[in-house]
């Protein structure tokens, strides 16, 4: 069993930046997979990034260039730093891993996800 728990969320300015945190605990492997989706209301989830257990990465378009994903395996935890902040990024943010090496844009390719932690960009 794996948990993941979210943080680092909250309301910032257009342009404005935020750093979100997933820590993972439970059994729980360096070599796996992790991915960052999103959902806004009345909307489907959204891919956004993902890094492989070897730290490739990989960036849906609307964020390349803008946001960038990371992890510390020392500390099971995954990061997604996000720059420049769009009114378009609001959303509630997931973390999410899945038992392979290699990173996935599908959301249908993740085992264990977390609660979501809420980002708001006002205009």
């Amino acid at each position: 069993q794996v948990q993941l728990v979210e943080s680092g969320g909250g309301l910032v300015q257009a342009g404005g930046s935020l750093r979100l945190s997933c820590n993972a605990s439970g059994r729980t492997f360096s070599t796996y997979a992790m991915g960052w989706f999103r959902q806004a209301p009345g909307k489907e989830r959204e891919f956004v990034a993902t890094i492989s257990g070897f730290g490739l990465t990989y960036y849906t378009d609307s964020v390349k260039g803008r946001f960038t994903i990371s992890r510390d395996n020392a500390k099971n935890t995954v990061y997604l730093q996000m720059n420049s902040l769009k009114p378009e990024d609001t959303a509630v943010y997931f973390c999410a891993t899945r038992e392979r090496f290699s990173y996935s844009s599908s959301a249908q390719e993740y085992d264990y996800w977390g609660q979501g932690t809420q980002v708001t960009v006002s205009s």
